[in-house]
This record gives C-alpha cells, structure tokens and sequence, in this order.
C-alpha cells in the first residue's frame, strides 16, 4: 500500500511530526518551570523538572506493579472450560 493511501496517523512521516510535536511541548512545558514560580509544599518539589521524574517513575512504578500482580492473576488458557467440552 503506497503512503498516500494509508490513514494520516499511520503515515511514517506523520508518525515523525508527532513524536516531534509531543517532545516540543514536553521540553516547552518543563522548561516553563523555570520562570513559573511553583508553591511547594515539601522541599523536594523545588527540584528543577520534579513532577516530569515524578510521573514517569509512577508510571515505571505502576507497570512493575502490573507485571508483579499479573503473576498472581494468571490464569492457564483453558481455565474455563468444562472437562468434556469440544475445541470449537
């Protein structure tokens, strides 16, 4: 399929266009940081780019959590069926 007929979001270079929009308005809203006065509540949060470290550590930190949890809450493929039952 040439590029012109797939869907604008699947096109290589939209796909480009956006990576590079979403890292513009990431450094453009970290850098913010720096000339927005931000009333901390603990001493850490004066750190330059805190709640940008914050969030993606949360967010590493609720995928290992996922990946730990769904050991516990896997289950083996057939689980559900009955013994006796056809594969259809």
């Amino acid at each position: 399929m040439r590029d012109a007929e797939k869907h604008w979001l699947v096109r290589e270079s939209t796909i480009r266009y956006l990576w590079l929009a979403l890292i513009l308005v990431l450094a453009l809203t970290l850098v913010t940081g720096l000339f927005i006065h931000q009333h901390q509540h603990f001493g850490w949060e004066d750190i330059f780019g805190f709640y940008a470290w914050y969030g993606f550590l949360t967010c590493i930190g609720m995928v290992v959590f996922a990946k730990v949890l769904g050991i516990f809450l896997k289950r083996r493929d057939d689980y559900y069926r009955k013994p006796g039952d056809s594969d259809e």
